[in-house]
Formats: structure tokens, sequence, C-alpha cells
């Protein structure tokens, strides 16, 4: 039964109201139509769980790094239940994870290093400040 509004979808998964009109653009999420016709003359468009899960899905999908192209293809191959297709766009952006994951830790590596140097008590200038002014 669909009983939200756009602005009730969009607060209820924490995004506004024009990024759900722009996953509508986008072809992620349907565009109710309005009962009682289109246009100005027809009632307010409603929405209902299914298209929260969706959204809600959107945005996961995009904290893990999917592209709006990769989520609408995820979407796609559910109905069709292509699991090996899913499967490897995963394992890919595990990948792809996982490189950013050794970034990070070599970027903490070095920062914690340059915050060791700098409370060494030595006199000049922090190496912190160095170290970004060559970068």
């Amino acid at each position: 039964m669909a009983t939200m509004t756009i602005a009730g979808l969009a607060s209820a998964g924490a995004v506004g109201v024009e990024t759900v009109r722009y996953y509508q653009r986008r072809g992620l999420l349907p565009t109710p139509e309005r009962p009682g016709g289109y246009g100005s003359g027809g009632a307010i468009r409603r929405y209902d769980e299914h298209d929260l899960r969706k959204l809600r899905f959107i945005r996961s999908a995009q904290t893990a790094g999917f592209t709006l192209d990769e989520i609408g293809t995820l979407m796609a191959l559910d109905s069709t239940e292509d699991r090996a297709q899913a499967r490897a766009m995963a394992k890919v952006r595990i990948a792809a994870l996982d490189a950013k994951l050794a970034e990070l830790k070599r970027a903490r590596s070095s920062v914690a290093k340059l915050a060791k140097e700098c409370g060494s008590g030595t006199s000049g200038p922090c190496p912190i400040l160095e170290a970004f002014e060559d970068a």
C-alpha cells in the first residue's frame, strides 16, 4: 500500500527530494502515477515500502562504492536471478575496496610517523608541515 509522499520517502531514506527525483530520472526508482490523472490536476504521488527498500539499497550500494550504472545493473540482475554476474560485480568491488584500504593504511602509517616525529621534542619546524608542502 502506497503511503508516503516523495518528501516522506526522501526523509525515510535519509536523502533529499531532489535525490529521489534524480534516481527517478536515472531509472533507478519508479515515478508513480498521479491518482486522478496527469499534471497539476492529479493527486499527489504515493510511494510504498518497496520504493523505500529500493532507495535504501541504492544508498547502501553507493556507500560500498558502486556507481549508479552498476547499481542499475544489479537491480536488473535481481529480477533475472543472474547470480554469477552479480557475484562477479561484487568481487570487482571488493578488490577495489581492498586496494583503497591498503592505500588508507599506508597513509595512516605515514601520518602516524610524522605525528611521532613532530612530537619528539626536537627544535625546528614540524615535519608534518614540511611533508605536505612537498606533496
